[in-house]
């Protein structure tokens, strides 16, 4: 499948993680990449794969160590890149209980 990118506006908001801006999705078979954009600079870039996520600084964590440190112990492993790689226009996760609020609005 070839990438696909779509311009968003990203709210990610966790206990260890708050950014809300402008940004991007870009999609392909085999990972999602999730940037966003703060007065033009890119303030996250996460590289999410099934099994770890990735930051631009190329430092990879397995997808477990990665949801128990910015997410939810209790997640599955591919929470997050079967999250970003919804095709809905629209895409709204809360969970009260972590604290954990990610909505994306994609143009």
């Amino acid at each position: 499948m070839p990438s696909t990118t779509q311009g968003a506006l990203i709210l990610f908001k966790t206990p260890s993680m708050k950014y809300y801006d402008k940004g991007f999705i870009i999609k392909d078979s085999n990972h999602v990449v999730l940037q966003i954009y703060e007065a033009g600079q890119s303030i996250l870039q996460l590289f999410v794969y099934k099994d770890k996520v990735c930051t631009s600084a190329f430092k990879c964590l397995n997808a477990t160590a990665f949801n128990a440190q910015n997410l939810s112990a209790s997640y599955r492993d591919d929470f997050l890149f079967n999250l970003l790689g919804q095709n809905k226009k629209n895409i709204i996760f809360r969970d009260k209980k972590n604290r954990i609020l990610i909505k994306i609005n994609k143009s």
